[in-house]
């Protein structure tokens, strides 16, 4: 008999039982034409999904306000509710669980992308640097707070879209710099209301669509990603521990499914930091599944799940580039490179759909 690996024993999340703990992590993709999903996005899918599996789509956007880059795809018409149908569909045809990622971009954004060209809409008036990760950002505008129940509410519809379209469940972006980080972030959210200042009220927005996706279908549907000790498009909090360790005890109250947190590490995209900082105390405090994602190896995914730092890790660029991620981790097979020219690239085939299997 085989050793067994830890990160490929089964555990059951929920009500779904996974087959192993091999996460597909969101990623943006960039090949949804006109915000809808596209037919290719059925083979990309489901190239990845094995029975037992569990799939995160790309972020999808909740709202027209919500968009900051070309060609990703939403979930508040009903002709992308649709669109997304036949992907699920083609998941649960092998098996796997499939979870919508609901976003909302905020300062992320240009004016073109916005409705009537207007700006993108943040916690705060303040402008990401112009050029950061070469990006075209408009200033944003501060939402007033009696405009907030109204995105909060955008994030319900989505969800609730996504159960209709046949989704297992959604994962609140609440990471990388978007809306909700821009309300939870200090060094961003400049507000005096009840949505600025204190660590608590900073908080109150996420917490609020939390509970507003929770009541619309079910807690045990809902999942929310967090980067509080990153700084992704100068998101960044002057005590990251206390943001995280408050955001994992606040979030029990909704009983939700998980919590998929980005390592400490990951402080940059791409770029692997040694960093004091780790997760641990709010993988202790938080009650539901927890997920790592954030610059996995194989052997360090099985370290994660086997020194209890996880219940399940999170795969990127490596799930991206093999489409049969977990039977190569189980065989200890050789992986395909990813090539990065491709990862955004608006082709529905190169760099999506034509990484090989292995020989079988």
């Amino acid at each position: 008999m085989a050793p067994t690996i830890p990160l490929l024993t089964p555990y059951k999340m929920g009500k779904f039982n996974l087959s192993h703990r091999v996460v597909l992590a969101p990623m943006t993709r960039n090949r949804s034409y006109g915000n809808t999903p596209q037919p290719h996005a059925i083979l990309y899918y489901s190239q990845r999904a094995t029975k037992g599996s569990l799939l995160i789509t790309e972020a999808t956007g909740v709202s027209d306000t919500a968009q900051g880059y070309p060609e990703t795809p939403g979930i508040w018409t009903k002709e992308q509710v649709e669109a997304w149908k036949p992907i699920v569909n083609s998941v649960h045809e092998k098996g796997g669980i499939i979870f919508c990622q609901i976003w909302h971009v905020g300062r992320v954004s240009n004016s073109g992308f916005q409705p009537n060209g207007e700006a993108p809409l943040s916690s705060t008036d303040k402008g990401i640097t112009p050029g950061l990760a070469g990006g075209d950002w408009s200033p944003p505008r501060r939402l007033r707070s009696d405009e907030i129940p109204a995105i909060v509410n955008d994030f319900r519809l989505a969800a609730r879209n996504a159960i209709d379209a046949g989704f297992d469940g959604v994962e609140i972006h609440g990471a990388n710099g978007y809306i909700i980080d821009q309300f939870l972030k200090d060094q961003v959210n400049d507000r005096s209301d009840e949505y600025g200042g204190t660590l608590e009220n900073r908080c109150r927005f996420a917490l609020e669509i939390v509970e507003a996706v929770a009541n619309e279908i079910g807690g045990d549907r809902v999942g929310i990603r967090l980067s509080t000790f990153a700084n992704y498009m100068e998101c960044v909090d002057s005590d990251p521990e206390a943001l995280g360790l408050y955001m994992a005890n606040a979030l029990n109250k909704y009983e939700i499914l998980y919590l998929h947190v980005i390592e400490p590490r990951m402080v940059e995209v791409d770029t692997l930091y040694e960093t004091p900082h780790s997760t641990l105390p709010m993988r202790k405090a938080f009650k539901g599944t927890f997920i790592s994602a954030g610059g996995y190896k194989r052997d360090d995914g099985i370290n994660a799940v086997a020194d209890g730092k996880a219940d399940l890790v999170a795969f990127g660029r490596l799930f991206l580039a093999n489409p049969d991620l977990p039977k190569r981790f189980e065989i200890g097979a050789g992986l395909n490179k990813y090539d990065r020219n491709t990862f955004y690239t608006q082709d529905p085939k190169v760099g999506y759909t034509d990484y090989p299997f292995l020989e079988v």
